[in-house]
């Protein structure tokens, strides 16, 4: 193999809302250990997703530009470029950009059971709506079948 072939042999962007999500590695490429992708935030966005646990993988988020206020388990963190969060299993946690800036981020979920297959379906319920309210119903059961589970509702942190 050369080094080219083994270069994000994953590299697909898939776009949800005003969210950019690009994959570098997926489970295929890793044998299931770790899922990799950037995720390109637009300055000052405040996002729909709801506040979700991941029931059976931590995720690690690397600040590369800009920055994204995560709130975890209701306290609000910012991560900016050269800084890095772990998001625990079971932590209830959601992220906005308050910022001026559009912000990108590095994340890497282990092991790999996010990937892809969430971001594509997700992105049809979200860009299906177009601004308006998500289809609760479908959300609950993609979040589901991709380790995930939708918190309680809360207010998101005003900045």
């Amino acid at each position: 193999m050369t080094t080219q072939e083994s270069v994000n042999p994953s590299e697909e962007t898939i776009h949800i809302g005003p969210l950019d999500i690009r994959f570098l590695l997926t489970k295929d490429d890793t044998k299931g250990s770790v899922s990799v992708f950037e995720v390109m935030v637009p300055a000052g966005q405040k996002l729909a997703a709801p506040a979700h646990k991941n029931d059976a993988y931590e995720e690690i988020l690397y600040g590369i530009e800009g920055v994204v206020t995560w709130t975890l388990d209701g306290k609000p963190i910012e991560v900016g470029p050269g800084q890095a969060l772990c998001i625990p299993r079971g932590a209830v946690h959601r992220f906005d950009n308050f910022g001026p800036e559009d912000a990108k981020q590095l994340s890497i979920v282990s092991p790999a059971i996010m990937g892809p297959a969430y971001f594509r379906e997700a992105s049809l319920v979200v860009n299906a709506a177009a601004g308006g309210p998500l289809d609760v119903a479908k959300m609950v059961e993609i979040f589901r079948r991709h380790g995930m589970t939708i918190a309680a509702p809360t207010a998101a942190p005003r900045q």
